[in-house]
């Protein structure tokens, strides 16, 4: 319900507690996955799919170096990537051929057995983050009332106009955009449902720790390199979803996203006047 007015502007209570929450811990704890995480994959930065993966298999994504070029090949296309991956250089000035940088991984010097230990700590922290509020989401309505789309709105032309929409830049105002539109729907139910949970199962599939009990898990998802694959993709989908974010919370008003997160007050839009 709205919370007060001013300059013709309502301001109402738009994000739950326990979502303001959620959002700013899983920032945090998605970062040091990522970081962690690309210095774990520094330890051999090539991809496979099936079982087993060594320098001699054919990898589906690589990074690397040739004749002090850094590259990344995905597939048959070939990107020369020179000071960003594969050959870059460090704070001091020197030339370094690990495939990520240092000011992107966790810890900044090499160290395998530390970035694991960041990754796996976290691992669990996101695991139970994301269970924990699925199921308060459930509990309190949330997921039904704020994120399941409804039929209509899953209807071809009521996409393809909110697809429209969005490619204009034309943000909901009024009284329209205290809820979520389809398309934000869709996404944070994707986020939510399918890709955060596939990154913890996709995860769980690649540690020897776990397969005595969840035997089963690596060979579901095609073998343990083809869960590295999936990780990696699922990851990679997650940092498209958070910079589409960030670009959309810059583009309709930063200053009233950021604070509607953080306080949980936000200022509705005003409509147009014709």
């Amino acid at each position: 319900m709205p919370l007060s007015r001013r300059d013709d502007a309502t301001v109402v209570n738009r994000h739950r507690p326990s979502t303001r929450i959620w959002h700013w811990l899983n920032a945090l704890i998605l970062v040091v996955l990522l970081m962690s995480g690309l210095m774990i994959l520094n330890a051999h930065p090539r991809l496979y799919w099936g079982k087993s993966g060594a320098n001699s298999d054919p990898a589906w994504l690589e990074i690397g170096n040739r004749s002090g070029s850094g590259f990344l090949r995905i597939g048959e296309l070939t990107i020369e990537t020179t000071g960003f991956l594969g050959v870059w250089r460090d704070a001091e000035g020197r030339t370094q051929t690990r495939a990520f940088p240092s000011w992107a991984t966790i810890p900044s010097q090499y160290n395998l057995a530390l970035s694991r230990r960041w990754h796996l700590t976290f691992a669990w922290f996101l695991a139970a983050s994301t269970v924990l509020y699925a199921g308060w989401s459930i509990v309190n309505g949330h997921l039904r009332r704020d994120l399941l789309p409804r039929a209509r709105e899953l209807r071809g032309r009521h996409l393809w106009s909110d697809l429209k929409r969005h490619a204009r830049l034309d943000f909901p105002k009024g009284a329209e955009a205290r809820n979520y539109n389809t398309l934000q729907k869709l996404s944070y139910i994707a986020v939510l449902l399918m890709l955060l949970p596939l990154m913890v199962l996709s995860g769980m599939a690649m540690s020897p720790a776990l397969n005595a009990s969840v035997g089963w898990l690596p060979e579901l998802l095609g073998g343990r390199q083809s869960a590295r694959s999936i990780h990696f993709i699922s990851a990679m989908a997650l940092v498209s979803f958070i910079l589409v974010h960030l670009a959309m919370v810059a583009l309709s008003g930063p200053v009233n996203e950021i604070r509607s997160m953080i306080t949980g007050r936000y200022r509705l839009p005003r409509d147009r006047v014709p």
